[in-house]
């Protein structure tokens, strides 16, 4: 029984010698066309069209996938625009798109070339996570600082941060905050009620 179309497919180009071109196939079945229809649609028998797809690297879709696609003909585009947005503002890896998209590792790659981003080394994510840790806690760092000089103590911060004591004073130091003197932890305003 053949798949009924809602919006059917153009003829499936062909090369000059009158063969179905594998990346024709590719680009039909991609843009949401089912093997079915890519069989009606050349005159290749189920098996041959099958071949071609794999021959041309197509990661296939099972029934539901096509199903959702259908529905959403714009789907695939902001799934693989949020795909490329995670990779390189984020940092993160293929297996992780992959995690994020419900697909393959290669289904994912495939996702991100067609966004227009580049796949990078295992090495490049690696300093690109560095980077972005070293970042955070900087930022981090900054923000106890400012709580320090607003006058809270270090075992306030410790509280508050979820830190131990030791780590808040590294983080101080790393801001280059200007410490109060050890023997009182409290406000700098304390001094002034001295007699």
């Amino acid at each position: 029984m053949g798949v009924r179309r809602m919006n059917p497919e153009p003829p499936v180009p062909s090369d000059a010698s009158g063969a179905v071109a594998p990346e024709a196939l590719r680009k039909q079945y991609e843009s949401g066309a089912t093997v079915d229809e890519l069989v009606a649609a050349s005159g290749l028998s189920y098996g041959t069209v099958l071949n071609q797809l794999h021959d041309a690297g197509t990661l296939m879709r099972t029934s539901w996938q096509t199903r959702r696609m259908r529905q959403d003909p714009h789907a695939r585009q902001r799934l693989a625009a949020h795909l490329r947005t995670l990779y390189e503002q984020h940092g993160a890896t293929l297996t992780e798109l992959a995690a994020a998209a419900g697909e393959t590792r290669r289904a994912a790659r495939r996702l991100l070339i067609e966004a227009g981003g580049s796949v990078r080394t295992t090495q490049q994510t690696l300093r690109m996570r560095t980077a972005a840790r070293a970042a955070e806690r900087r930022k981090l760092a900054l923000s106890l600082r400012a709580g320090y000089e607003a006058g809270a103590t270090v075992p306030d911060l410790a509280r508050e941060h979820s830190y131990s004591i030791a780590t808040v004073y590294r983080l101080l130091h790393q801001a280059d905050t200007r410490m109060r003197p050890q023997h009182r932890h409290g406000p700098a305003r304390d001094a002034r009620k001295r007699p």
